[in-house]
């Protein structure tokens, strides 16, 4: 009789559980235990939010303050009225045949006498803050992810703003106005995105983009704000401006430093654990805060630490991943050529002959609608397309 060998041999169970490899106990990622505490949109998380996005308003205002403070004056004829009417430029007349509609302290044209000099010096103080905007965006653009953490690099960049902004007042010429022109620029160049970051790690997925649109209609407020603070100040010196902008900022970078919170995600991956379990219950809502004492017992922080461990792993990954930087490319280009336009626009006004603090009222008044519009529909599919 043939041999009754089973085909599939049954190795005994000691054996078997030698050489089988234990499955690895599955551990939720970071981002969806915080998700699982904060994804209710609360009271506490709307007062940060709003605390937060409140950076933005100081923001535009020190971005366009130049538009009223580095205006070029008007001016009429004294001598001979009807002899000034082809004339468009008062470099080609006596100095003693016209003079400004307005007292010379007004601007920084009349001030230092700068009517008659080239468009590079009185268009310096304007291109010294974008300079120092390109600079700070550089040298400070990682300390968010890496030291200084999202909350201490706005109340920082704040500080700094409204510190160089309330010194500007003390400019002598046109050469220490610009130095520190650029210093603000410098300082309010990681604004923007710090507090875009903060606001979004602060809620759920499902409210990020509602609150990042905050942010953007806090910046349109500021600049909305300018052309009113401005006109309450006519006919006094461009340096009252200044101080009507610079101390409110100061004021608010210390509400930051104390009632802000910090970005719980960025305190886990640098070891904080206590730290950040004490925020999510600050901001959870109470049907949530009870997760908080076993949410993170078992979180897997390897894979985010990897990911911060150096301040230019993001430039790392874009030479790596060519992918990557090939869409982000075209980003960049349309990031320049919109920035350029925005800009622009609102910084020209001043050699249109209108209205200035109109011209710049109907300008931010154009921005409300397009926020509005982009906060009720971002979480709609028609503009995830």
């Amino acid at each position: 009789m043939a041999d009754s060998t089973p085909l599939l041999s049954q190795p005994n169970s000691a054996e078997s559980q030698s050489t089988t490899p234990p499955l690895e106990k599955h551990r939720p990622s970071l981002d969806s235990t915080i998700e699982r505490c904060i994804g209710v949109f609360g009271w506490a998380q709307f007062f940060q939010t709003l605390l937060i996005s409140l950076a933005w308003l100081f923001d535009a205002q020190q971005t366009f303050i130049s538009v009223f403070t580095d205006a070029y004056p008007t001016w009429h004829c004294t001598t001979h009225p009807h002899g000034c009417d082809s004339v468009s430029n008062i470099c080609y007349l006596p100095r003693n045949s016209w003079a400004w509609d307005w007292p010379s302290y007004t601007s920084i044209i009349s001030e230092w006498k700068l009517e008659c000099s080239s468009s590079i010096i009185t268009g310096l103080p304007a291109s010294s803050f974008f300079m120092g905007c390109l600079v700070g965006g550089f040298v400070l653009a990682t300390l968010a992810d890496s030291s200084l953490g999202r909350k201490n690099m706005i109340f920082l960049s704040c500080l700094t703003m409204s510190l160089s902004s309330l010194l500007t007042v003390f400019s002598t010429n046109i050469w220490v106005y610009s130095a520190l022109r650029l210093v603000c620029g410098f300082g309010r160049a990681t604004i923007g995105t710090s507090a875009l970051v903060l606001t979004a790690e602060l809620v759920g997925k499902r409210w990020r983009g509602q609150v990042g649109v905050i942010g953007f209609f806090c910046f349109t407020i500021g600049f909305l704000s300018l052309p009113a603070i401005a006109y309450l100040n006519r006919g006094s010196s461009w340096r009252s401006l200044y101080l009507w902008t610079s101390i409110p900022g100061i004021f608010y970078s210390m509400l930051v430093h104390f009632f802000v919170r910090e970005s719980p995600r960025w305190l886990f991956v640098r070891g904080r654990k206590e730290e950040a379990v004490a925020t999510l219950k600050s901001i959870a809502t109470p049907s949530r805060s009870s997760c908080l004492t076993w949410s993170f017992s078992e979180v897997s922080f390897q894979e985010e630490r990897c990911n911060n461990g150096n301040i230019f792993s993001t430039i790392k990954m874009l030479v790596q991943k060519r992918w990557a930087f090939r869409r982000l490319l075209p980003v960049l280009v349309i990031g320049f050529g919109s920035g350029m336009v925005y800009y622009g626009m609102p910084l020209g006004l001043g050699n249109l002959s209108f209205n200035l603090y109109l011209s710049v009222t109907l300008n931010a008044l154009a921005e409300i609608p397009s926020s509005l519009i982009t906060m009720l529909l971002i979480g709609t599919q028609l503009l995830r397309w």
